[in-house]
């Protein structure tokens, strides 16, 4: 974990500008409208028709950042789920540059646009506040918010986390590392610890800006969150 988290450290000083992207609320609502429900149309095998309605609710980590639409990690989840006969329609909710405060502003208004309500929830924000030096307490009153949405519209949350980059400090790193696990108890959702685990420090499975996966490193990442996510739907 030591030699990952360095190496990623070394990588922030590439990817920061990718940070910038998307602040305000109006460009968050168009992307979101052109987001959600940009998933693929085998939604369940042998047909349109499906169980389980999962949201991949996050930032350019689930967008499908430089990648083909199909290749994302949306449609890529939803693929492997199939293969493992659950009947499921992932929603890509992801939102390029998207912090944990421009989650919380659309989150209502992602549900609010779905056509059904949805089983699983995934969230995976916060690594653009990382990036920027949120404070990590913005960073947790703002996840505390989204999953308490979540859990007021009586809908299934799940959070993949994301870790500090060791230059960022260790203050800062004891603050915002321990946020993911300890909301994961709190709200008594599972917990994927670090999204990019295992592939960041892969450069055949990453993009050139070295921080975003190409599509053998999604592929790679939903290998890993995906019996995690399975679980949750099959006791549904």
């Amino acid at each position: 974990m030591t030699v990952r988290l360095c190496l990623y450290a070394a990588l922030l000083i590439v990817v920061q500008p990718l940070a910038g992207c998307a602040d305000d609320g109006s460009r968050n609502e168009q992307a979101v409208d052109r987001n959600v429900g940009a998933d693929t149309d085998a939604a369940a095998p042998g047909g349109a028709e499906y169980d389980h309605l999962i949201v991949a609710f996050g930032d350019s980590l689930y967008a499908g950042y430089g990648l083909d639409q199909d290749e994302g990690f949306a449609p890529e989840l939803q693929r492997a789920l199939g293969e493992r006969g659950l009947s499921v329609r992932v929603v890509n909710a992801g939102v390029s540059g998207d912090t944990t405060a421009a989650g919380r502003q659309r989150l209502a208004f992602t549900l609010d646009g779905l056509d059904a309500r949805p089983d699983l929830v995934i969230v995976g924000l916060g690594g653009n506040d990382m990036l920027r030096g949120i404070s990590p307490d913005q960073t947790r009153a703002n996840l505390v918010a989204i999953l308490e949405e979540l859990d007021d519209r009586d809908i299934d949350a799940m959070l993949t986390g994301m870790v500090a980059a060791p230059n960022l400090g260790e203050d800062y790193g004891n603050a915002f590392n321990p946020i993911y696990p300890e909301l994961a108890e709190r709200f008594d959702v599972p917990l994927y610890p670090f999204f990019l685990d295992g592939v960041i420090q892969q450069p055949g499975l990453m993009l050139p800006d070295g921080i975003h996966p190409n599509a053998d490193g999604i592929d790679a990442i939903v290998e890993r969150v995906g019996p995690l996510v399975g679980s949750e739907i099959a006791r549904q």
